[in-house]
């Protein structure tokens, strides 16, 4: 089994690379899905497909060959499947509140419900074994960092809430029905969310579990688009994710020979250079901007060609942490595998929220989180083969006594 998360900043091009690793992986004989979690969904129009086609498969995974499937999430179909008794009570309470019935069916679908259907179903394709490779087409990047934190907020509540709640419910229900004019939640409710979080268990491990799951990073030589790629870097670091390549998507050929790109190609080679600074030693691959639109099959296998050309994409690239943070006390400590180094070749500077480290000709930059970049106390010291940065002080700056 491999999955593999494509995710970056809108627009970067992640449904085109997704959807060409799939033909790609199908092609080499693997049953592939490729599914897609923007709420603004484009697969289907990647593959030039029939909109008729989609409308009579609403939500479940549709043939593009043998081997190979697409699925987009329809939250309607979703919500009849798995949050029936949910949505239902959610309905009930904003009706309650004196909106109109429509409205408050449509605003009980809750943010979270498309990705936590996303968690159920790779859940259950891992568990019945229905295909050896599972790719996802995430949302952009804020959407996708919000889905893969729903596990673990969700094995806390089941852990540290909802025992609780639902006795209470079922002791003040009786009393609350008749001095209180807004329904309390019925036992339907609970074991629909119960039944939810059974189907859900296991997921979290399959996620971080770098033999199975890994993140590629599909962004853009841009300046804006590399700092987003950046700090998603950072998150799926900190939740564990083992992230195997970094794919920099459209860029201009060397060969173009007109004036006006020149300036294009010398900022995107620059951006470049800034990328393998920032995600070494992940591995980059560096994909050309196509002369026109990628639809259809035959347009995105040449581009799965471009993007892997001999390589088997569903090996992993890279298979270390890049690096670790770890919380002690009221300090951070950032750990990064450095062989061969020692402590008087390692230059550290910290420039607002980023890390710089010198190592010779060799430069890093590491974004930090708000809560880290916030202490101006920096430390660091080799420990066998990896150096390790210590963060000390306050949120305000100071150093510790």
């Amino acid at each position: 089994m491999r999955i593999i998360f494509f995710a970056g900043k809108g627009g970067v091009g992640k449904t085109s690379v997704s959807a060409a690793t799939g033909i790609k992986a199908s092609e080499m004989g693997h049953r592939t899905v490729v599914m897609s979690l923007d709420v603004a969904h484009s697969l289907a129009d990647i593959f030039d497909l029939d909109r008729e086609l989609l409308d009579k498969n609403k939500g479940v995974p549709i043939e593009i060959n043998k081997k190979l499937f697409i699925q987009e999430l329809d939250i309607q179909e979703e919500i009849q499947r798995y949050w029936g008794d949910i949505h239902k009570y959610l309905s009930s309470i904003l009706y309650t509140t004196g909106l109109d019935e429509v409205l408050a069916e449509e605003l009980a679908v809750l943010p979270g419900m498309e990705e936590i259907s996303l968690l159920l179903y790779i859940n259950q394709y891992v568990k019945k074994k229905e295909f050896d490779v599972i790719l996802l087409d995430c949302a952009p990047t804020g959407e996708s960092l919000r889905f893969i934190s729903i596990p673990t907020t969700l094995e806390w509540y089941m852990n540290k809430v909802f025992k609780l709640e639902r006795t209470v419910v079922k002791y003040v229900r009786p009393v609350a029905k008749k001095v209180y004019d807004v329904p309390l939640p019925g036992d339907d409710y609970f074991k629909a969310i119960e039944d939810l979080f059974e189907k859900l268990k296991g997921v979290d491990k399959i996620l971080v579990n770098p033999e199975i799951t890994t993140v590629r990073l599909v962004t853009n030589p841009e300046k804006v688009v590399l700092k987003e790629t950046q700090r998603a870097f950072m998150y799926f670091c900190l939740y564990k994710m083992s992230i195997d390549a970094i794919i920099m998507n459209r860029m201009l050929p060397d060969n173009i020979q007109d004036d006006y790109f020149k300036g294009w190609i010398k900022g995107q080679q620059y951006h470049l250079g800034e990328a393998k600074d920032f995600f070494n030693p992940v591995p980059i691959f560096p994909v050309d901007l196509f002369a026109g639109e990628v639809i259809g099959y035959n347009d995105l296998k040449q581009l799965a060609e471009r993007i892997y050309q001999n390589e088997n994409p569903l090996q992993r690239f890279y298979k270390d942490e890049p690096y670790r943070l770890i919380k002690q006390n009221a300090s951070y400590r950032l750990q990064l595998k450095l062989p061969f180094i020692t402590k008087k070749d390692v230059e550290l500077n910290k420039l607002h929220e980023e890390l710089v480290i010198r190592i010779g000709g060799f430069k890093r930059h590491i974004l930090l989180p708000r809560q880290v970049a916030s202490l101006d106390a920096v430390k660091a010291k080799m420990e066998g083969e990896y150096l390790n940065v210590l963060f000390e002080g306050d949120a305000n700056g100071g150093e510790k006594e």
